[in-house]
This record gives structure tokens, C-alpha cells and sequence, in this order.
């Protein structure tokens, strides 16, 4: 009895290790999947809705396995880093053999059933996957390329809900903005890893040998206002948009939602990464919330 007891205890332990490991905190960064369906004005469709989140629930499993590959790939990185070395495989909660299986069998069930949503999402899907793999092994370690794969993975996401369905009005400049989000938070998560390990970053990443936190925030400075001029040239030149122009009143919400940010690593001094610090911020969380609820009403209920 003691033994099957502990053979449970064990194997409900490295089953809550497998899931913190698949990271579903992350999921949330799939949601931009469902773009499309929104600025499509097809949100309230049943079967459009049904299918897109279908495409998203696919979409967070095989971002998990790209998860539970890297931290495959980084264990013994991670054993000598502050924070993750309390990350499942570093502490040795979850057994590498069982990570490596879910990594390898969640693949084999989901890309095949990706492909039943359509030819194209597969494709993306499975491209995606080739793409995270390769950043896992060697991407992330080049400079500049490190940051430029992970605005590919957000955009190609955008890409993912585009093709779930036939999109009628879905403006380019989203993915536009979707890319220079994407930089704004690769490069922000890249500051905050060299501000957080100092001297010992090299050891970590092989990349952050070639940042500086000058060179960071110059990049940082750049991409933040390209966005801010990007989705304002959006709001009111967009095809799909009201023609009365109300989408431009959402530019405040992304103004402050990128000046709050800018505010807590610069004057506050955080080193979170950014999908931490949008959990944690109230005031951040708030921003995105507002901006969303304002968007969905101007595209289906403001006066057009």
C-alpha cells in the first residue's frame, strides 16, 4: 500500500510538472488566432467561431510542445538560472523521458488533425512547429534572427485564422502590427533577460553576449513608435473599418498600453517578461482589456 501510494503521489506529480512545463499561462499569446474572425466582422458566427477555436486549441498543444522542447534542450542551462531552475525539469519534478514522449506524441495526434481544418492550416501548423524547433536548437542563440523568429511564429498565427475560413475584409496592416508587437515584446523580454542575470547572461543565451541594454533600447524606441504609427495608419486607412473613422479612438488604449510597459521596466524598475508583467499590472491588463472591448463594439454596434 505505502508503495502505491507513492507510485501515485509521483505520478500525479510529474503530470502537474508536464502541465506548468506546457506552459498554458502562454495560451494566451494563441488568442491572436483569433484576429482574423474578429476584424472579418464574423465573431458572432456559431460554426466560423466553433472552427477558429478549434484552430486555437490545436495551436496552444503544439506551442506546449515547443515548450517542452526547449526546456528539453535548455535543462541544464536553466539548472544555473535564478528563476527557471524551480522549472519542473530543472528541479527534477518532471522526468525528462516523460517530456520528451508528450513532446513527441502530441505532435503525431494534433498536426494530422490539423490538417482536417483545412490543407493550408496544417501547413502553417506544421510549419510553425519546423520553425519553433530550429529556434529552440539555433535560432536563439544568433542575434537579431533570435527576436525576427519570434515576430514569425506571432505572425504566422495571425496567418492560422486567416485561412480557417474565407476572410473578406481582413486588413494587411495587421499583420503589420502584429510583427512590430511581436519585436516590441522579444525585444523587451531580451532586456529584462540581461538586466536579471548581469554579467552571467552569456551563460544563459548565447545571444545576449551581442545585446547591450543601449543597443536594446534603441531598437526598443524604434519599434515602439513604428507600431504606434503602423496601427494609427490602420485605424483610419483600413478597408474593413467604419468609414466614420471611430476605430482611430482604440489609439489611446495601445498609447498607453505600450507607455505603461515602458514605465514599469524603465522608472519601476521590473524585470518580468512581458506576458508576466501583463498578468501582473493591473493597469496593463486593463489597457488590453479596454482596447478589445472598444474594437469589438466599434466593428459591430458603433454607427458606421
Amino acid at each position: 500500500m505505502p508503495s502505491q501510494s507513492l507510485s501515485k503521489h509521483t505520478t500525479s506529480q510529474e503530470l502537474r510538472g508536464l502541465l506548468i512545463t506546457m506552459r498554458p499561462k502562454q495560451w494566451s499569446k494563441n488568442t491572436i488566432i483569433f484576429a482574423a474572425l474578429v476584424f472579418d466582422g464574423k465573431l458572432l458566427h456559431p460554426f466560423l467561431l466553433a472552427k477558429t477555436t478549434a484552430a486555437f486549441a490545436i495551436f496552444c498543444l503544439i506551442s506546449s510542445t515547443v515548450y517542452l522542447i526547449n526546456d528539453l534542450v535548455d535543462i541544464e542551462k536553466d539548472r544555473a538560472h535564478p528563476s527557471k531552475c524551480h522549472r519542473p525539469l530543472a528541479s527534477g519534478q518532471l522526468h525528462p523521458r516523460t517530456a520528451l514522449s508528450a513532446a513527441i506524441a502530441i505532435p503525431l495526434i494534433f498536426l494530422p488533425l490539423s490538417f482536417l481544418l483545412g490543407t493550408a492550416f496544417g501547413a502553417i501548423t506544421t510549419t510553425y512547429l519546423g520553425m519553433m524547433i530550429a529556434y529552440s536548437f539555433v535560432l536563439k542563440n544568433v542575434v537579431i534572427i533570435d527576436v525576427l523568429t519570434i515576430a514569425g511564429g506571432f505572425v504566422m498565427r495571425v496567418a492560422a485564422g486567416t485561412v480557417i475560413f474565407h476572410v473578406e475584409r481582413f486588413s494587411p496592416w495587421l499583420y503589420v502590427c502584429t510583427t512590430l508587437l511581436a519585436l516590441f515584446l522579444g525585444l523587451s523580454k531580451r532586456r529584462q533577460e540581461l538586466v536579471l542575470l548581469n554579467q552571467d547572461a552569456d551563460n544563459h543565451r548565447a545571444a545576449l553576449q551581442d545585446y547591450s541594454i543601449p543597443f536594446l533600447d534603441e531598437m526598443i524606441a524604434l519599434v515602439t513608435s513604428t507600431t504606434v504609427m503602423a496601427y494609427s495608419l490602420y485605424t483610419f486607412s483600413a478597408p474593413n473599418l467604419p468609414r466614420n473613422h471611430t476605430m482611430m479612438l482604440t489609439i489611446p488604449f495601445v498609447l498607453y498600453g505600450l507607455f505603461r510597459y515602458l514605465y514599469l521596466i524603465h522608472v519601476r524598475g521590473e524585470v518580468k517578461a512581458p506576458d508576466e508583467l501583463l498578468l501582473k499590472d493591473r493597469a496593463l491588463s486593463l489597457s488590453v482589456a479596454f482596447w478589445g472591448m472598444a474594437s469589438v463594439i466599434i466593428l459591430y454596434w458603433a454607427p458606421q
